[in-house]
């Protein structure tokens, strides 16, 4: 059978179904059972065989994503669970993490716990990886919409960020596709609503799983420079765009990449898997994301491998904050980030890519 392929004529669709949900769309319901009861989700179907789930229940972030059928994020252990299981203290966030194709971490935190010496209140304490993963959306919206010949679909929502007398961050998130598009399109903006400057802390946790994810996958990843987080880590990088099959109890690596950019500082990463001719790709801005950290975590049940633009290394606040390198927001000031996470669909496509990235400086 040859693949199917979207006429990108709006007339042309329409007169062949009575529904656009015969190929693309969304679908916004809630879970209803298990320590996920209570999650409102939305999936999205591009019809071009990419389909992902949203949780505006969970931050706004993506869960479940599959392309023709075939998963390409990693679900970890804990499964989709609901804010309330939340556990702040020391490296019990991981209990309510899901991974999913994305995961945010911050606002005020990522990386090991924290704490900041805040001027109003004194020190605040912050968990690992932040509070903004475990936060409900407000004002959430779900649009489909034609523009043109192009069919849209956009799940967009708000995060709050805050503490009496102390920060008050927002979180606004779109995230969009098209009808014959094979990529998700996320667009934030993070605002500082108080009267103080505060940090901002922020990193993009893209996880990329099995069976994209396998023995001969490869990074497609260039760096400048590339830094490793420990010992353990250092002993291997001479291998860090290599995949293993799974090994039981196998430590996680983390590097840490300078990426070649375009003049505006447009970049990409990407992971292939050659054998089945697929790949995914992230692309974003250094201007906006100057840091890049890589998670190679290729343990039996945590085969998984992080892609993570951010603002900041994982180290935590206090960390950052000892390298100059915090970024703090002022008051009414907004900071703007695009991020696209597509599919290499076929191997022309993971040639093309490849060019490119060789393009980069």
């Amino acid at each position: 059978m040859k693949l199917f392929e979207i006429v990108k004529d709006k007339r042309f669709l329409l007169a062949r179904m009575g529904n656009i949900s015969q190929i693309a769309g969304v679908k916004r319901y809630e879970f209803s059972e298990g320590k996920a009861k209570g999650v409102e989700a939305v999936d999205i179907k591009t019809g071009s065989g990419l389909e992902f789930t949203v949780l505006p229940g969970r931050g706004m972030d993506i869960a479940w994503t599959l392309f023709r059928g075939m998963p390409v994020a990693y679900m970890a252990k804990p499964g989709i669970t609901a804010p309330e299981y939340y556990e702040h203290d020391g490296i019990n966030w991981l209990r309510s993490f899901f991974a999913g194709m994305l995961t945010t971490c911050g606002l005020s935190n990522v990386g090991w716990s924290s704490e900041y010496n805040d001027p109003a209140v004194g020190p605040v304490k912050h968990g690992l990886h932040g509070r903004i993963a475990n936060t409900s959306a407000d004002l959430v919206c779900v649009k489909e919409e034609w523009i043109g010949n192009e069919f849209r679909m956009t799940v967009s929502g708000r995060m709050r960020e805050s503490m009496l007398h102390a920060e008050n961050l927002t979180l606004n998130r779109e995230i969009s596709a098209t009808l014959d598009g094979n990529a998700i399109h996320l667009t934030d903006v993070i605002e500082n609503e108080g009267f103080r400057p505060r940090p901002l802390m922020l990193l993009y946790h893209i996880n990329i799983g099995y069976p994209l994810l396998d023995e001969g996958s490869r990074l497609i990843c260039n760096p400048k420079l590339t830094e490793s987080n420990d010992e353990t880590a250092a002993g291997a990088v001479a291998d860090f765009r290599k995949v293993h099959g799974p090994v039981n109890a196998m430590p996680e690596k983390v590097y840490f990449h300078d990426l070649p950019s375009r003049n505006n500082g447009e970049t990409y990463v990407g992971l292939v898997n050659d054998k089945l001719e697929v790949g995914l790709y992230v692309r974003f801005n250094k201007f906006q994301l100057p840091e890049f950290t890589q998670w190679q975590q290729l343990g039996e049940a945590e085969y998984v491998m992080g892609l993570e633009p951010a603002n900041c290394r994982p180290g935590g606040l206090t960390a950052q904050d000892a390298r100059g390198k915090l970024e703090m927001l002022k008051p009414g000031e907004q900071k703007k980030v695009e991020l696209e996470i597509g599919i290499l669909s076929d191997a022309d496509a993971i040639r093309r890519f490849e060019a490119m990235m060789m393009e980069l400086r």
